[in-house]
C-alpha cells in the first residue's frame, strides 16, 4: 500500500504550472507517446466516451478569476448531471459562480453548446472549509445543468456509468482525461494519460493514487475511466517539481458519494418537473 504525503497539492486549475524535464520516469509512462508527465493528446475527433468529457468554467467571486476544470456526463436518471472535483466548485472554501459547462470542448469550440449550472453539489466536508489532506477522499462535486430544447445526456449521448470501488481496490489500465493548461498545455485540447492505481489511504472513502500519471494544472476534475465506466476524480497531485510525480484520484466508492448523487438526481427531477 502506497503512503500518503505530506507534499501533495490540489492541482490549481488557475496557475500556470513549471513543467520540469520529467517527473515520470520513463519505465513508468504507459501512454503511447506519453510525454514527460505521461500525457499524450487525444486524437480527433472525440468520439464515444471522449464527447462526454468537457471543460468546466466557474468564476471565484472574491479573486474573480476565471477558474478551469474538466468534467463528466454521468448517467443518472435526470439525464443532466456532470461529475468533477469538489475544490472545482469550492475554492478556498468559497463557492463559484456562473458555473457552466462545455462537453466535448475542442479547440476553443463547444459543439454540444454551452450549459450553465443550476446547482452545484459538494461533500460537506468541503463546505467553508481550507484545504487540508483529510480532504482529499471527499474531492468530488456534481453540477446540475439545464437548458432548453432537452437534457444534456439527450444531447451527447448516455453518460458514463459510475464504478463504486471499495477501500484496497487497485485498478490496471485507468484513462485520465482533462485539459491540462500551462507551460506546454494549451487548455483547449483534449489529453489523456493511461494509468495503473493503488489504494494510498484507508480513511473515509480512500483514494487512489497512479504514479504512471503526474497530473498539471487544469485537469483537476476530469475522470479516470476504466472501460465504459468511471472510476474516480482527478484531485491532487505532488508538486511539478517532484521528479517521481505521482496523482491522487477520488475514488467514488462509498456512502458519502452515493447519497451526494442520489440527493442531487432528486433534486434535478423535481426541478424539471416544476
Amino acid at each position: 500500500m502506497l503512503r500518503m504525503v505530506l507534499s501533495l497539492a490540489l492541482l490549481d486549475p488557475t496557475g500556470l504550472a513549471e513543467v520540469p524535464q520529467r517527473s515520470v520516469p520513463p519505465r513508468r509512462v504507459l501512454t503511447p507517446d506519453g510525454d514527460r508527465l505521461g500525457y499524450a493528446l487525444v486524437p480527433r475527433p472525440y468520439t464515444g466516451v471522449q464527447r462526454l468529457i468537457g471543460v468546466l468554467l466557474g468564476r471565484d467571486p472574491a479573486t474573480r478569476t476565471t477558474v478551469l476544470c474538466g468534467g463528466t456526463v454521468i448517467r443518472s436518471r435526470s439525464r443532466s448531471l456532470v461529475l468533477t472535483a469538489a475544490h472545482c466548485l469550492y475554492h478556498d472554501g468559497r463557492p463559484l459562480r456562473q458555473v457552466v459547462f462545455l462537453p466535448g470542448f475542442d479547440q476553443g469550440r463547444p459543439p454540444f453548446g454551452v450549459w450553465p449550472a443550476v446547482r452545484t453539489w459538494v461533500p460537506d466536508q468541503w463546505r467553508g472549509r481550507p484545504y487540508s489532506a483529510e480532504l482529499l477522499p471527499y474531492d468530488v462535486g456534481l453540477v446540475g445543468v439545464m437548458r432548453r430544447g432537452g437534457t444534456l445526456e439527450d444531447t451527447t449521448g448516455p453518460g458514463l456509468r459510475t464504478l463504486a470501488t471499495r477501500r484496497g481496490t487497485s485498478l490496471r489500465g485507468l484513462d485520465l482525461l482533462g485539459y491540462p493548461a500551462g507551460r506546454r498545455y494549451p487548455g483547449t485540447r483534449m489529453y489523456h494519460c493511461v494509468g495503473d492505481a493503488k489504494e494510498a489511504t484507508a480513511q473515509g472513502p480512500g483514494v487512489l493514487v497512479t504514479q504512471n500519471c503526474h497530473a498539471p494544472s487544469g485537469g483537476s476534475g476530469g475522470p479516470a475511466v476504466y472501460g465504459e465506466e468511471v472510476a474516480g476524480v482527478v484531485s491532487s497531485s505532488s508538486p511539478m517539481s517532484d521528479a517521481g510525480g505521482f496523482t491522487v484520484l477520488a475514488r467514488l466508492g462509498g456512502r458519502p458519494f452515493s447519497r451526494l448523487l442520489a440527493g442531487a438526481d432528486t433534486w434535478m427531477r423535481h426541478r424539471q418537473s416544476s
